[in-house]
């Protein structure tokens, strides 16, 4: 089984996260640059060795309120200071793998230098996925609901 939302992520991959929480004398952009070269040797090196896709996010400060049970809060302290890199591979020996490339080593070096945070990776199976319903799925799912709902009551 494939995930639907990363393709051709299998069900039993693994999902690394690194959080990065930026040092006062570096900016965003110097982070898009680290790792967009981190990424780049990523795809060019483990493309064909376990690596299945990734992003990194960046912290915008909002906070939601209706999600949210610790508190009103209005604005995160780590606004546009946090980022979160997230990779995607088939296993974890092959990600362990490939952080002992020679050529990874000099560049996740570089990325590492921002961080104020030091760095912990932590990886997570999978436990679901999923992409919006299109509109016609979304009524056609509506609609079944509606219907199991009152044959149920």
């Amino acid at each position: 089984m494939s995930s639907n939302l990363i393709s051709g992520f299998a069900s039993d991959g693994i999902v690394t996260v690194n959080r990065v929480i930026l040092k006062p004398e570096y900016t965003v952009e110097n982070l898009e640059e680290r790792v967009a070269e981190l990424c780049e040797n990523v795809k060019t090196y483990h493309s064909d060795t376990g690596f299945v896709g990734g992003f990194v996010m960046l912290n915008t400060g909002a906070i939601s309120n209706e999600g949210s049970t610790v508190g009103q809060a209005v604005q995160s302290p780590l606004k546009g200071k946090e980022a979160l890199i997230v990779t995607f591979w088939q296993t974890m020996e092959q990600h362990e793998e490939s952080h002992r490339s020679p050529t990874f080593q000099p560049l996740f070096e570089r990325v590492l230098d921002l961080c104020e945070n030091g760095n912990e990776e932590i990886a997570y199976q999978m436990l679901w996925s999923g992409k919006a319903y299109d509109p016609k799925q979304a009524r056609e799912a509506r609609a079944a609901k509606e219907r199991y709902l009152k044959s149920a009551a």
